[in-house]
């Protein structure tokens, strides 16, 4: 499955809340994501998928609420490394 842009900003808003969202999403550097903000590595063409997954894993965001509100969102896959 592909996470594309709008339903990454649907998981950042459903998962974090829009305005903590919105700051996490700009203003937070990534270790995984080469020290970018998540705003960053999708303007450079990261993945939404890998940059979701960077930014959960860098706020401990665990399993079972990384998905957000839909019951029936499949799991975006981790980019192999």
């Amino acid at each position: 499955m592909t996470v594309r842009y709008r339903e990454f900003d649907q998981l950042v808003e459903e998962v974090l809340g829009r305005a903590q969202g919105r700051v996490q999403v700009t203003t937070l550097h990534l270790g995984g994501l080469e020290d970018r903000t998540a705003e960053q590595a999708l303007a450079d063409g990261e993945e939404p998928a890998h940059v979701w997954h960077a930014l959960a894993d860098e706020l401990g965001i665990d399993e079972s609420r990384r998905w957000g509100a839909g019951a029936r969102r499949n799991t975006p896959p981790r980019r192999r490394v």
